[in-house]
């Protein structure tokens, strides 16, 4: 059965980067496409720039000439909006402020017919809000794309409280015959990947706070376990100034909300104008970029009398693979404990009584004092198994630790595999505080309505390349481990910030 805006002809409004990428999509999609712009003669070039780009994708064997030549010949350039009154579907994408969207879609309203469907790219702004005032505010829904539209999979089909619930179907139908990966999301402050996305950004911006690391650590860490970029980096690529107006915009949305709140860092780099690439300087210096890592020149450690195992599961077995093999060298046998008392879990080593514990979100100095072991380090959550040769993981160790151990905890895990990297005693380190929350902000999201699970995943995976989606890292990991991190988090910190989602709690009781 075809759709019923399959083929129809479709208005996009704005010919800038993100209105262009709609036109193309919609016209090699095989639809009528009239491109307008206030600007006089913008859409005329935008449907220049992309026939050059469309013949670039000839020439490099991506796209048979004669389909590229067929879109373009599609995109008609209009001089005004009543040039398209026969369009099925409208598709704004201009200024990404409140009042000239409501205006347009009320110049749209006296242009089109009456059911003919009207969607707005914002990626901040209430559909609510856009379609107050509306004659039909049931026929706007948000289709939200991302940035290059050409490329990126994702499509955010955001649902208002009066949007039609048959509309945001068909947006969201229609996406998926244009070769997107469509996501239903609840109209609420950064819909589903602006929201989910902050503790990305947030974590590393409190550790710099704390100074629990450099820059090019944070990033190399959170690069290792898988994500395309660290966080660092990407801030200095979005640009300081973009990163903190979108996190200022959810943090007044939700009312003030602790879990969204800026970063003092953040600002003080804004108000120095230092953004990021465009200005030359942010983290880094541009065009260098990040700093080489400190060189780990570790001696390998001492031989061990005893040496045992701590903890259960995939990522106990991977590190007990490691340990056989640095103990298979010089002799000493690996024990390993199995107890099942949930109050004595951990994972890790013990070696002559000194104890290497992979985080559960206490310090080291806090974990020492708990266990009465002063000789305490903990190590970053891998992400990835098997573990990855070389893997930079940060670990911290209790600082009234003995010297002999301060020394020993690097050298275990250089041994292990790993290029640990040195960081100061922050809860929860690096890796497992900011997937922790993570997972923690899309509970909420589910919680509330904005999205399902399977949407999160897909969300974040396809709108901002993560290596995993939030609710496959929970699969992965334990909805018990993870809450473990946020109390500590919680605990160590004393705000709102990393309160548990609701979502989780009912979890771990189920």
């Amino acid at each position: 059965m075809s759709h019923p805006l399959q083929y129809a002809p479709v208005l996009v409004i704005g010919a800038g980067i993100m209105g262009s990428g709609i036109a193309q999509t919609a016209a090699q999609a095989g639809h009528p496409v009239f491109l307008y712009d206030a600007r006089e003669g913008a859409a005329v070039e935008s449907r220049t720039k992309l026939a050059t780009t469309l013949n670039g994708l000839v020439a490099k064997g991506r796209l048979e000439a004669a389909a590229a030549e067929a879109a373009i010949a599609r995109i008609t350039p209009i001089n005004t909006l009543t040039d398209a009154a026969t369009a099925r579907l409208a598709i704004e994408a201009i200024v990404e402020l409140l009042e000239p969207k409501r205006e347009l879609f009320r110049q749209l309203e006296a242009i089109l017919a009456d059911d003919a469907v009207l969607g707005t790219n914002t990626s901040s702004i209430s559909v609510t809000a856009i379609a107050a005032g509306l004659k039909h505010p049931g026929r706007l829904a948000g289709m939200h794309f991302f940035n290059p539209v050409a490329l990126m999979k994702l499509v955010e089909v955001v649902s208002g409280l009066q949007t039609d619930p048959q509309v945001a179907a068909s947006l969201f139908d229609l996406a998926a015959l244009w070769g997107k990966v469509p996501v239903h999301a609840k109209s609420t402050p950064g819909f589903v990947v602006n929201r989910i996305a902050r503790p990305f950004y947030a974590e590393a911006l409190a550790l710099l706070q704390e100074q629990a690391a450099a820059p090019e650590v944070l990033d190399a860490c959170l690069k290792a376990a898988g994500f395309r970029m660290g966080p660092c980096e990407l801030m200095d690529l979005i640009g300081h100034d973009t990163n903190l107006a979108v996190t200022r915009s959810v943090f007044e949305a939700n009312f003030f909300d602790k879990r969204y709140q800026p970063s003092v860092v953040q600002s003080e780099m804004v108000a120095g104008g230092l953004l990021g690439r465009k200005s030359g300087r942010g983290f880094y210096s541009y065009p260098q970029g990040a700093a080489a890592l400190p060189a780990a020149d570790r001696s390998p450690p001492d031989r061990a009398v005893t040496i045992t195992l701590h903890g259960q599961g995939a990522l106990a077995d991977a590190l007990g693979e490691a340990a056989a093999r640095v103990l298979g060298a010089n002799g000493t046998p690996l024990a390993r404990d199995m107890s099942s008392d949930p109050t004595s879990h951990w994972i890790g080593l013990e070696i002559d009584g000194a104890r290497l514990v992979l985080t559960q979100g206490l310090a080291a100095w806090d974990l020492a004092a708990r266990s009465g072991v002063t000789d305490t380090a903990v190590f970053d959550r891998p992400l990835r198994l098997p573990l990855q040769p070389g893997q930079v993981i940060a670990y911290s160790v209790n600082a009234a630790a003995s010297a002999t151990w301060q020394a020993q905890a690097g050298a275990w895990l250089q041994a292990l595999g790993f290029a640990p990297q040195r960081v100061s005693d922050a809860p929860g380190l690096v890796v497992a505080r900011t997937v922790a929350m993570l997972i923690n902000e899309a509970a909420d999201a589910v919680l509330q309505g904005v999205c399902t699970t399977a949407g999160a995943d897909s969300a974040c995976k396809l709108g901002v390349n993560y290596p995993a989606g939030p609710f496959e890292w929970l699969r992965e990991w334990s909805v018990p481990g993870v809450i473990a991190v946020l109390e500590s988090l919680d605990s160590a910190y004393r705000g709102e910030r990393y309160r548990v989602s609701p979502w989780l709690r009912r979890g771990i009781a189920s």
